[in-house]
């Protein structure tokens, strides 16, 4: 590659500082702002940020598409690589710090993440077809139970209230641990491992164990979570061996390897870790943000609410607009052309799925939140083997709600500013001060 290639391949640091560094998540302006610069200027870009390894950045959505579609080509972290590639990123002082404590590999969890195909395809078979909606169906009363109880909670206060404190992060929190079968005593404890899980980098999430502001402390953060989700679901995995219940956690407690033996416990621990984490985090956060819109735009709220048959679109535009998964890292097992750009063996690449949401020639219009958008081709839950495998049941809720929500809700106000967690991996707003007025 020529001098010339390698610098009009090279993103401004200003940029590529503001996409790669969970501190440039905090100001969801400047964020976008920078996905926006990258998609018309430099759309497959390599990032060179101090403390990280040298990366693409993939901002367009047939790009995102092109490389999720391809696992073999572009791996998670499996094959030759297994345990050397981290999908999910991190600075290089996290990624020695999980090596130091974890045999020199990065593989810290033994979840779907960190696999690929057929290893990853055995694994998400466990519970893959309690995931389906003709499965979820039985379990849509005890959902909207849920719902119209958490509604009633909030009809019962003045209005004025912090919608993702208050609201939005209780409601799908209660719905997965239900059905998971985490007793509803246990859910502070769920939630604030998963704030610590995802918010490994915010200082407002920090835990009094690790160091702040050390180059590692994400990583510590990240690996001292994990150790307390698991000594918490080495006692539910006996307790469903010994005591099967029809809920998800039995399900996958009883899943079986191809030759008909368990797993390591490591595997099932990590399955629960997903679920406990992504299960609620990613839709409160999509819930409060499609809330916010339809705040901002008093006709389109009165559009939906005159005509729930809208709701389903407007899930998929909040999803598309959240997009709270932020990215995921693939690695190229092989040379290969990009567009137009020759990738490498071993050249890593951030798939920016808020980016690809925003991209005008999947969606027209992106930047205008457009509860009728008509066909909505968002990727907020990934594409290709990887593909989010909660992903009905997160539509599910989200519509849910949005029809028990929305006939009592005459207008949304923000009182505040609003602010989005520290992170470049999932998350969404930390805050939303607002004021409902309620129809009576």
């Amino acid at each position: 590659m020529s001098t010339t290639e390698q610098s009009t391949e090279l993103i401004p640091e200003t940029i590529a500082r503001q996409i790669v560094l969970p501190e440039g998540h905090r100001d969801n302006d400047a964020l976008f702002a920078a996905y926006a610069w990258l998609r018309d200027h430099n759309p497959l870009g390599r990032a060179v940020v101090d403390g990280y390894d040298p990366l693409w950045l993939v901002t367009k959505y047939a790009d995102i598409m092109e490389i999720e579609r391809q696992p073999e080509i572009f791996t998670s972290a499996g094959g030759e690589y297994k345990g050397s590639v981290n999908p999910i990123l991190a600075n290089q002082a996290g990624d020695a710090f999980t090596k130091s404590i974890n045999n020199g590999s990065l593989r810290i969890l033994e979840t779907l993440t960190y696999l690929d195909p057929p290893e990853h395809t055995a694994i998400k078979d466990i519970a893959l077809d309690w995931f389906r909606p003709q499965n979820l169906a039985k379990w849509e009363t005890v959902i909207r139970d849920i719902a119209r109880a958490s509604v009633a909670r909030l009809l019962a206060t003045d209005g004025k209230v912090d919608f993702v404190k208050d609201f939005a992060l209780q409601y799908p929190l209660h719905v997965i641990m239900s059905l998971f079968g985490v007793p509803e005593s246990d859910e502070p404890r769920m939630m604030a491992l998963t704030q610590e899980f995802f918010g490994s980098a915010d200082p407002d999430a920090a835990r009094a164990d690790v160091a702040p502001l050390s180059p590692d402390a994400a990583a510590q953060q990240w690996v001292a979570t994990i150790q307390d989700f698991y000594a918490y679901f080495e006692a539910l995995l006996q307790d469903r061996r010994a005591n099967p219940r029809e809920d998800l956690a039995t399900v996958i407690a009883m899943g079986r390897d191809p030759n008909g033996e368990f797993y390591p416990n490591e595997m099932y621990y990590g399955y629960f870790i997903a679920i406990a984490t992504a299960g609620h985090d990613t839709t409160s956060s999509t819930l409060a943000g499609g809330m916010l819109e339809l705040g901002r735009d008093p006709e389109q709220l009165a559009r939906v609410r005159g005509d729930l048959s809208l709701v389903p679109h407007l899930v998929n535009e909040s999803l598309r607009w959240a997009s709270p998964v932020k990215h995921f890292m693939r690695t190229a097992t092989q040379e290969y052309t990009l567009r137009g750009r020759e990738v490498h063996a071993g050249d890593r690449f951030m798939l920016l799925y808020q980016s690809g949401n925003r991209d005008a020639e999947a969606n027209p219009n992106p930047d205008s939140f457009d509860p009728q958008r008509r066909p909505n081709k968002h990727i907020a839950f990934g594409y290709g083997p990887h593909m989010c495998i909660g992903q009905h049941l997160a539509k599910l809720e989200l519509r849910i709600m949005f029809e028990e929500l929305l006939p009592h809700i005459e207008s949304l106000t923000a009182t505040g500013n609003t602010k989005f967690i520290q992170t470049n991996f999932v998350g969404g707003l930390k805050n939303m001060p607002v004021s409902i007025e309620f129809r009576r």
